[in-house]
């Protein structure tokens, strides 16, 4: 059996091995020693494990996963961005829609201080779903918008998809981030004219809301948004001018976080300790699959089933966006079934030579990636977020319903994709003013 095919049938074994329901990680980090063994032998083998693990943690950018990671537990253990959908509230309940219109500018700003997707749906799936059905709101629009809001987590930074992305892939991680900015944007204001729309259509979805705020309620209710504004401003404003790199903007908005709570007298001992608990927690679970996946990247490059794949795609000639839509599904359908970054980590080791053959801009690809992946995570049969929601709003809902709610939002996420294909700079125009 030459090289090659010892590589593809790697890839077989671990495509089984998800089938069969066994961790990403373990999967990815058990499949690259086998195949490295039967390539080089059992020293070289046993050395990767020794070698790449080290090579691959101990650096500067992945110090900034846990920092992040830690200001999003602290913000949502200091209670920091429960302001955030009040304060839409108050200010867009008028609008058709508004208070769907709320959730998706609140995931929004949530999203500025998580960079996850499950937790910003958990989270507003608790604030905003209650106060919608309070209101009379349709049931599946109200839980079907919350579970799309909260996709936008992974593509406003600070994303930890975009992080571990731009390490595999070695592009600019401050770029991914300026570039996820513009998609992010323009994904929030798709779900709000596909809300203003859909009343607009069919009023019963979501009755007037007949309360009124006074002026001084409402500057009330947005001067207490000011801790996630800071946050926002000080780790995107530090990266947009260069006064610190990603991980240092990650260590900045953590030790800020902190602060701010402090300040707020919000953040309990206990709550920092959870708070410390569960970025340790994550970040190892991450870690794990990380190494794996550097595993599978120096598999492929030893057996060389990666450049031949290359090769392949190079002798088809095939159109870029031909072969962009074939990824775009190959994610789509893997987003049904995995969590983001453990489907991204799967194959990126595996397209990275196919993308760099077919010349397409790893920057751009990046934040085209993260879309794909979150559209997948409320996709049927398995959106994750859809089941996230489903957690939190109990027997009120059924998982169709969210499922049905979710359906006109996945028509906006194909109009956003499109004109991120359509009009590239979307993503790259900030990351180039940045330079």
């Amino acid at each position: 059996m030459s090289n090659v095919e010892i590589g593809y049938w790697g890839i077989a074994v671990l495509l089984a091995l998800i089938a069969l329901r066994v961790p990403i990680g373990p999967a990815l980090i058990g499949v690259s020693f086998g195949g490295i063994w039967m390539i080089t032998g059992p020293k070289a083998a046993w050395g990767a494990v020794g070698i790449i693990p080290w090579n691959f943690t101990a650096t500067w950018q992945m110090s900034s996963i846990p920092m992040f990671l830690m200001m999003g537990f602290v913000c949502f253990h200091a209670g920091l961005t429960k302001g955030l959908f009040e304060a839409a509230r108050l200010w867009l309940s008028r609008l058709p829609g508004g208070m769907a219109i709320a959730a998706v500018f609140g995931a929004a700003g949530f999203a500025a201080v998580t960079g996850s997707s499950i937790a910003c749906a958990a989270a507003m799936g608790r604030i905003a779903v209650p106060e919608m059905m309070r209101q009379r709101y349709d049931a599946a629009f109200a839980t079907g918008t919350v579970a799309a809001a909260g996709t936008i987590g992974a593509l406003i930074p600070p994303s930890i998809l975009l992080i571990l992305y731009g390490i595999i892939a070695q592009v600019p991680v401050g770029s991914l981030f300026m570039g996820g900015v513009g998609a992010g944007l323009l994904t929030a204001l798709g779900y709000c004219v596909m809300i203003v729309v859909r009343v607009k259509m069919n009023p019963g979805l979501a009755p007037p809301v007949n309360e009124r705020s006074t002026a001084a309620e409402r500057l009330s209710a947005l001067l207490d948004t000011w801790p996630v504004l800071l946050l926002m401003t000080g780790v995107l404003g530090g990266l947009f001018f260069g006064i610190f790199t990603p991980t240092e903007a990650g260590a900045a908005g953590a030790a800020l976080a902190v602060l701010v709570g402090l300040i707020k007298r919000s953040l309990s001992l206990r709550g920092f300790w959870s708070s410390v608990v569960e970025t340790l927690q994550t970040t190892a679970a991450l870690f794990i699959i990380a190494i794996g996946a550097n595993m599978l990247t120096r598999f492929m490059a030893i057996s060389g089933a990666g450049r031949d794949l290359a090769s392949f795609v190079d002798a088809m000639n095939a159109d870029p966006m031909l072969l962009l839509l074939g990824i775009a599904i190959i994610y789509l359908v893997l987003g049904m079934f995995l969590e983001p970054i453990g489907a991204m980590l799967l194959t990126l080791p595996i397209l990275l030579p196919v993308l760099k053959t077919a010349d397409i801009d790893l920057l751009w690809f990046g934040i085209l990636l993260a879309k794909f992946l979150e559209i997948g995570m409320i996709t049927p049969p398995i959106g994750l977020n859809v089941f996230v929601i489903k957690s939190v709003v109990g027997d009120l809902v059924t998982t169709g319903q969210i499922f049905y709610g979710i359906l006109w939002f996945l028509v906006a996420d194909l109009i956003v994709v499109a004109l991120l294909i359509a009009f590239p700079d979307i993503i790259l125009w900030l990351p180039t003013v940045m330079k």
